[in-house]
């Protein structure tokens, strides 16, 4: 199956309810997230405020939006992966990788030496194909989770 190529772009205030339900169909279709999610449906959002500072970037296919990622600097020069959230029936088509990739350009444009993030099990596969690694883990609301860290050459 071929796929029209994927294009980027920084995500529109107005994209904000168009995403968060991006954002619920792809973290429902995690088996491990899925029951927590039912339960607390308020842990699923996009504060306006990362809209507003450019922080998110929205993946486009063939004109429908497909994906998208919050990337924000850290303190100690690194940037932080905040979310990455690719439409269920797009997995496995690049729209990950790209979205990934163009979050590594934004980074080592800045002069960042990594990206950092906090994985789920059932996304840990694919962080790892990717080159990111364990350095620890982090707790979030709900259960520790990996801490992962992608040097960036």
């Amino acid at each position: 199956m071929r796929f029209n190529p994927i294009s980027i772009r920084t995500g529109q205030a107005e994209e904000r309810a168009t995403l968060e339900d991006l954002q619920r169909r792809a973290s429902l279709a995690n088996p491990g997230d899925r029951e927590t999610l039912l339960a607390h449906p308020d842990a699923i959002s996009l504060p306006e405020a990362f809209l507003a500072a450019g922080q998110v970037h929205v993946a486009e296919r063939g004109g429908a939006i497909v994906g998208f990622t919050v990337i924000r600097p850290r303190d100690d020069g690194d940037y932080e992966l905040e979310g990455l959230f690719v439409e269920p029936e797009q997995w496995r088509t690049g729209v990950g990788t790209a979205l990934i990739t163009h979050v590594t350009e934004i980074a080592r444009s800045a002069g960042a030496n990594g990206v950092v993030t906090i994985g789920n099990d059932d996304a840990l596969p694919f962080y790892v194909a990717f080159g990111f690694g364990r350095i620890g883990t982090a707790e979030t609301r709900f259960r520790p989770a990996p801490l992962l860290r992608l040097d960036i050459p």
